[in-house]
C-alpha cells in the first residue's frame, strides 16, 4: 500500500500529540512533532541569551540550528522519540510551561517559520509519516494524503495538560493551566504567519467526549482506505 503523508493539527490538549504518536506506531510510520521544533528554538535561544521576542535574533538561532544540523529526532527500542540538540537529550527540556510560552512566541515570527519551513518538508518527503502541529496541513504539507484537525473544550484540554504536568511533579493549578492555554490559543490563532486553523479539506474530530482508543480507531480506518485507494 502507498505510503502517505499524514497530517494532525489542533490546539494544545486536543489530543493531537497522543494520537499521532499512536497513529504512527500502529502503521508503522515515522512520527514528527513539528511543535518540538519550535520549542527547541526557543530552549536554544534562551539558552544563547537570545530574546524570545527579537525576531532577527530567533530567526539567527533557527537558521544555525538547520545549517549545523544541531537538531536530531531519535527512536529508542522501546519505541520513545527523543529530541536531541547538540548531542543532548532535551525531550523533558522542551515541555515545561515555559518553553510552550517560548515556543508560542518564536512561532509567530514569519522569518523563524521560513527558516523551518524546509527542514520539515524534507523529514516528510518520503511519506510513511505522520505529522503533527499547528499547520502542518495547511502550510508544511498542503497537498497531505489525509489531514485531520483536532479541538476539544478549553476545559477539557486544561484538564488533560494539568494532569500531564503534574504527573510529571511540576507545581501548577488548574487555573493557570487554563489561563495559559487560552493565551497560547490566541497568540496561536491571531499571529500573522501560518495561524492555528483547519485545513478546507481536513477531518473535523472532536474529542471531548471521546477515547484516544476510539480516536484512534477513526483515524486508522480512514487512512488504510485511503492508502488502498
Amino acid at each position: 500500500m502507498k505510503r502517505l503523508v499524514i497530517t494532525i493539527d489542533g490546539p494544545g490538549g486536543s489530543g493531537k500529540s497522543t494520537l499521532a504518536r499512536a497513529l504512527a506506531e500502529r502503521l508503522s510510520y515515522v512520527y514528527l512533532d513539528t511543535g518540538a521544533i519550535y520549542r527547541v528554538v526557543a530552549l536554544a535561544s534562551q539558552e544563547a541569551s537570545r530574546g524570545w521576542c527579537d525576531q532577527g535574533s530567533v530567526a539567527d538561532v533557527a537558521r544555525d540550528i538547520v545549517a549545523r544540523k544541531r537538531l536530531r529526532f531519535e527512536r529508542d527500542t522501546d519505541g520513545t522519540q527523543r529530541v536531541v540538540l547538540d548531542d543532548h537529550d532535551v525531550s523533558a527540556a522542551i515541555r515545561t510551561p515555559e518553553m510552550s510560552a517560548g515556543a508560542s512566541t518564536v512561532s509567530a515570527f514569519p522569518a523563524v517559520r521560513q527558516e523551518l519551513l524546509q527542514l520539515q518538508r524534507d523529514l516528510g518527503a518520503d511519506g510513511g509519516v505522520v505529522v503533527e502541529g499547528r499547520d502542518t496541513g495547511t502550510v508544511v504539507f498542503p497537498n497531505a494524503d489525509v489531514k485531520f484537525f483536532m479541538h476539544a473544550s478549553p476545559e477539557e484540554r486544561a484538564r488533560r495538560r494539568f494532569e500531564e504536568l503534574r504527573a510529571k511533579k511540576m507545581r501548577v493549578t488548574f487555573e493557570d493551566t487554563l489561563r495559559e492555554l487560552n493565551e497560547r490559543d490566541k497568540r496561536d490563532t491571531e499571529r500573522q504567519a501560518a495561524p492555528l486553523v483547519r485545513a478546507h479539506d481536513a477531518v473535523d474530530i472532536d474529542t471531548t467526549n471521546v477515547s484516544i482508543e476510539q480516536v484512534l480507531q477513526m483515524l486508522a480506518e480512514r487512512v488504510e482506505a485511503r492508502s488502498r485507494g
